[in-house]
């Protein structure tokens, strides 16, 4: 009963062009939210069964507040718009985030780690920073996507389904046409097989001869092909995003940083605070990190030890005999 069901639930979200990500962690929470009640079935819960469960999740396991916001937002989908039930006033509150700072590392720091990396690797790392990436927006980067000429990178399909340009450092064009070089030389060899780099959504069927266009192809491929896990087709996807935090992992350890906790979005933070720094204006900086709201980019202006607008702590102007 629950793998007929849940298979029903899964292809209603491909139907409605969710991500494959998104699809897990939904399919993930749903069938918690099933064993938890002992593998009753959802049309024969409502809202206190839901509230029952985010009750647990927030008391028993101690899950985040995010978590708790994803798992409600699976429960809702499931509800309302795959069983078209409306769920009704749960009495539930979601515990108030606390806002907290990102997690930015000065420019030395992020030379000490770049000195650690070399090729590809360094260049990914570069492009987190240099370009404000998230590590799958990077990861994701194909060869159309790259203008050398007007030094600039278009990011397709970033969070919140929206696409946006941002900038490209000059001094990573040699880099990004030896990595480009290598990424053709793969998809040629592919090609003598009839394979080729995975597509987005149904765009393999409707143009079949896409995946022979360099265009499509990953700048950073994967090692090895795959099956696609919708189609199944075989093809290449990119480079994994758990191999990319490992390298930077384990760069960090070997650049000494072990005293801050960094990770892949940390030089995406990096990158929007030393563009503060440096004078760019909170739009400009929202247009390139993709944010809805300028209140999501402000934050940065609260990590910096000297304000964006050239304040200064009281104490440099006092006089102490």
């Amino acid at each position: 009963m629950a793998s007929r069901f849940i298979e029903s639930v899964r292809q209603d979200i491909r139907l409605r062009g969710y991500s494959i990500r998104t699809e897990k962690t939904y399919l993930y929470w749903i069938r918690n939210y099933i064993r938890f009640h002992q593998y009753k079935h959802p049309r024969d819960m409502a809202g206190d069964e839901v509230k029952q469960f985010l009750t647990f999740l927030a008391v028993e396991r101690h899950v985040a507040i995010n978590t708790q916001k994803v798992a409600l937002n699976a429960l809702v989908f499931l509800y309302q718009k795959f069983m078209a039930r409306e769920l009704g006033e749960l009495g539930f509150s979601l515990a108030t985030k606390q806002r907290s700072l990102p997690v930015v590392i000065t420019r030395h720091e992020i030379a000490c780690i770049l000195s650690q990396l070399q090729g590809r690797d360094r260049l990914m790392v570069q492009l987190m920073y240099g370009s404000g990436l998230r590590a799958t927006e990077c990861l994701r980067l194909r060869v159309q996507d790259i203008d050398m000429v007007n030094c600039s990178l278009t990011v397709r399909d970033g969070k919140g389904h929206k696409d946006r340009q941002t900038l490209l450092s000059p001094q990573l064009l040699g880099s990004i046409q030896s990595c480009i070089n290598k990424a053709l030389e793969c998809q040629r060899r592919d090609n003598k097989s009839h394979v080729g780099p995975s597509l987005p959504d149904a765009l393999g069927r409707k143009y079949p001869r896409a995946i022979y266009q360099p265009a499509w192809m990953f700048v950073f491929p994967a090692r090895s092909t795959c099956h696609h896990p919708i189609s199944d087709v075989l093809c290449r996807h990119h480079f994994h995003q758990s191999g990319l935090q490992r390298i930077v992992k384990q760069a960090v350890k070997a650049a000494g940083i072990d005293y801050k906790r960094v990770g892949c979005h940390t030089f995406r933070h990096s990158f929007a605070t030393h563009m503060l720094e440096d004078g760019a204006d909170l739009r400009t900086i929202q247009e390139l990190l993709g944010h809805n709201d300028v209140k999501t980019t402000q934050i940065y202006t609260h990590v910096l030890g000297q304000h964006y607008t050239g304040n200064v702590s009281p104490l440099d102007r006092l006089t102490v005999p």
